[in-house]
């Protein structure tokens, strides 16, 4: 392999140490020249850094070449069988994935690191599961990597059935030629997403950017999510809920975004598995979209059942994974009970095998960049970003870190603001509050005066504060 010759970006390892990471998902989705998905970003990224790329599985440990952090490409792991077989004896220190579900007989020394948010694929025991909480590794993630996509997907299903004109009909009739605007298309009456109700359950990352695309189109968007949101959740304009029931009230869409909670380790199950059953889908508007882009286990799929033979429910799209034994054609996942749904609503499901996000190849090559760079400053300087769970003594938590724009407003956000964003806000912020001050002291009988010599100005000040603040990534909650 060509040795890094960018000697300013190598990180600096212990040069008596080997370390070995597998990376065991996709990390580029793009297809190369010859046919498959390509790393080649990614590859760059870590050989930069001073890294190793193999095409390969880790043989003898003991003849890597040291001072070097070495990542082994197995993107292809799949069942529980190999994946322990892989890395059962603990010969890897580390480990990246995405999708892949990570048995608690796999073992890493030092850390895994979960491309995208949730964590409950992350099964291994060395950092106690997929809450993180035990274990001596530490588990970290990649929040906020792929909101954004996600997000798109959803209003991408959202759209397809609402407005309810049926596109491919019309488009059939006029290729046809069989089709009479003047006469006929008044046959056709829908109605606009403006003023429908969304609601958003969960406030985290990917169910405020729905909330702020579902803005976009007009719509009303109410969220339920925890009481310490609620502040936040009504500065940003939306309707907050309490209540999960009062939230799905009279609710046009429902989108789910909560994640699994924690798991029971007598039972197995986890915190939010069955959340929304029947006392909230029959609490949404007859005809309602569920949306679950989030994990399969999170709706009641009987309740779904009775609510779409009901037409309270009249599409649901839903993406979770879905398992195939190559060997004996044995189904599984979280999708598999949606399955018995098929055959009575075919034509009102949507079904997607986790697909929503992990399709998105910019997401993924950024959310594996950030997966190794965390890896980096772990092994070098002792640093975690984005930890889940507990952290072993000896490492120093960074907190969370989220990509420009997604996720709350921080202190770091405001200390690496220039002289010169500080300046142009502060000179937007004094030019509008006199205006403003102008027409609060003037008579409500004489504003015509000032409102037509000052009016387009007031405007412009008030678009580039809002502008300023989007581009210096100030708005949304602060933590």
């Amino acid at each position: 392999m060509t040795a890094n010759t960018n000697r300013q970006a190598v990180e600096p390892i212990d040069p008596q140490s080997a370390y070995a990471v597998l990376i065991c998902d996709l990390v580029g989705l793009r297809f190369g020249p010859d046919g498959k998905p390509d790393p080649g970003e990614v590859r760059a990224h870590i050989e930069a850094k001073g890294g190793r790329f193999h095409l390969s599985a880790l043989g003898d440990k003991a003849g890597l070449e040291r001072g070097r952090v070495h990542f082994f490409y197995q993107p292809d792991l799949s069942t529980r069988e190999e994946l322990i077989e892989a890395a059962g004896d603990g010969r890897y220190d580390a480990v990246i994935a995405a999708a892949t579900f990570l048995p608690a007989e796999t073992v890493f020394a030092l850390a895994g690191v979960r491309i995208g948010a949730g964590t409950g694929n992350m099964g291994s025991r060395s950092w106690g599961g997929g809450s993180g909480e035990g274990g001596t590794a530490v588990l970290m993630n990649t929040p906020g990597i792929n909101s954004r996509a996600t997000a798109q997907m959803v209003m991408k299903a959202i759209l397809k059935v609402l407005p309810d004109l049926p596109l491919g009909l019309l488009h059939d009739r006029v290729a046809r030629g069989d089709f009479d605007t003047g006469r006929e298309l008044r046959d056709f009456p829908t109605e606009k997403l403006e003023g429908k109700t969304i609601a958003i359950i969960g406030y985290g990352n990917i169910g405020r950017e729905v909330a702020k695309l579902a803005r976009a189109f007009g719509m009303r968007v109410v969220i339920h999510a925890r009481p310490r949101h609620r502040d936040w959740v009504e500065a940003e304009g939306f309707a907050f809920a309490a209540d999960l029931a009062d939230a799905a009230e009279g609710a046009d869409v429902l989108s789910v975004h909560v994640g699994l909670g924690k798991q029971d380790t007598q039972t197995g199950r986890y915190a939010n598995a069955g959340l929304i059953g029947a006392d909230v889908l029959s609490r949404m508007n007859k005809g309602a979209v569920l949306v679950n882009y989030d994990r399969g286990e999170l709706v009641d799929v009987v309740a779904l059942g009775e609510a779409l033979d009901a037409g309270r429910v009249r599409h649901a799209a839903i993406d979770a994974d879905l398992f195939r034994d190559a060997s004996t054609g044995r189904l599984s996942g979280p999708m598999l009970p949606y399955l018995d749904l098929v055959e009575r609503h075919g034509d009102k499901l949507e079904l997607l095998p986790h697909a929503a996000a992990d399709t998105d190849h910019p997401s993924r090559v950024a959310g594996a960049k950030q997966a190794v760079d965390q890896l980096f400053d772990l092994i070098c300087r002792k640093s975690v970003a984005n930890a889940k769970g507990s952290v072993s003594s000896g490492y120093l938590s960074l907190g969370a870190t989220t990509p420009p724009g997604i996720g709350p407003v921080t202190a770091d956000h405001f200390l690496k603001l220039t002289a010169s964003d500080c300046s142009e806000l502060a000179d937007v912020c004094d030019r509008q509050s006199r205006l403003w001050k102008v027409l609060s002291d003037t008579p409500s009988v004489e504003r015509n005066k000032i409102v037509a010599e000052q009016g387009e100005e007031l405007v412009r000040l008030i678009n580039r504060f809002c502008l300023l603040t989007e581009s210096l990534n100030l708005r949304g909650p602060y933590q």
